[in-house]
């Protein structure tokens, strides 16, 4: 029998981490590193990402890029297979939020969402497929959002994206398990990062998110490190096409 936290070892895996230079992505690329994983973490602010490196060390390098540069992506897979070879692990943190109201959409806001939440991830992960199938194995992880499935105020596009999220997790995973890759995204609730920075600023509503979840308070950080674990590693094998929320519950009341 396979020993329980052998199940979570990702010793020698490549992770790829899109968005890694902050919040959610920041804390899953130090959680797979924990967990023995090589780290490319990919965004496009460098002094933070050099901060992620320092922090894992040796087997963490980064990419400065902007995923949303279709010309750059063949550019792009060679930077990130150059370290440590092409990604085992593939996790697309990188995501934006304009909350313009519906009658105030732009379409260069409309645009920049779809192409950084939905466009990006996909492509992205289509180039390292063929990769993952000489291996035999692979593991893609999106972010999908309490907006995949409710409306928020000033939240179109990016709700838009969201749902978009997890027919595209749905997908991957239709046209690519049978080949061990497995596709998956988790749904956080209200975590405290630079993209909710606006709703934990305002206190009234940061505690009225917490009173609406089942566990009476909103997420930490801490809190994503066991899903992003499981979802990257053989625990989940068995596992694809899945949106996992991790939400406290928010969903379910």
């Amino acid at each position: 029998m396979t020993q329980t936290m052998d199940l979570f070892d990702v010793s020698g895996r490549v992770a790829c981490i899109t968005g890694a230079s902050s919040g959610i992505g920041r804390r899953a690329a130090m959680t797979l590193a924990a967990a023995g994983a090589k780290i490319v973490g990919v965004a496009r602010r460098e002094a933070e990402l050099d901060s992620l490196c320092d922090e894992i060390g040796p087997l963490a390098s980064r990419v400065i890029a902007d995923v949303t540069d279709r010309g750059g992506l063949e550019q792009l897979v060679k930077d990130v297979s150059a370290p440590f070879g092409p990604p085992d692990i593939l996790l697309h943190a990188a995501g934006i939020n304009p909350r313009q109201v519906a009658d105030d959409v732009t379409t260069d806001a409309w645009d920049q969402t779809l192409h950084l939440n939905v466009t990006a991830p996909f492509f992205l992960s289509q180039a390292f497929v063929p990769s993952m199938k000489a291996k035999g194995w692979g593991r893609i992880v999106t972010f999908a959002s309490l907006q995949s499935t409710r409306a928020f105020p000033g939240g179109i596009a990016y709700g838009t994206s969201k749902g978009a999220i997890t027919q595209l997790t749905r997908a991957m995973a239709e046209a690519w398990s049978r080949y061990g890759i497995t596709s998956n995204a988790i749904g956080p609730g209200f975590f405290p990062t630079e993209l909710t920075a606006t709703v934990f600023d305002d206190e009234s509503r940061a505690a009225r998110n917490a009173a609406q979840t089942c566990v009476g308070r909103n997420g930490r950080l801490e809190d994503i490190d066991g899903p992003v674990l499981f979802l990257c590693s053989k625990a989940s094998a068995f596992v694809t096409g899945q949106v996992l929320m991790v939400d406290g519950g928010f969903t379910a009341k």
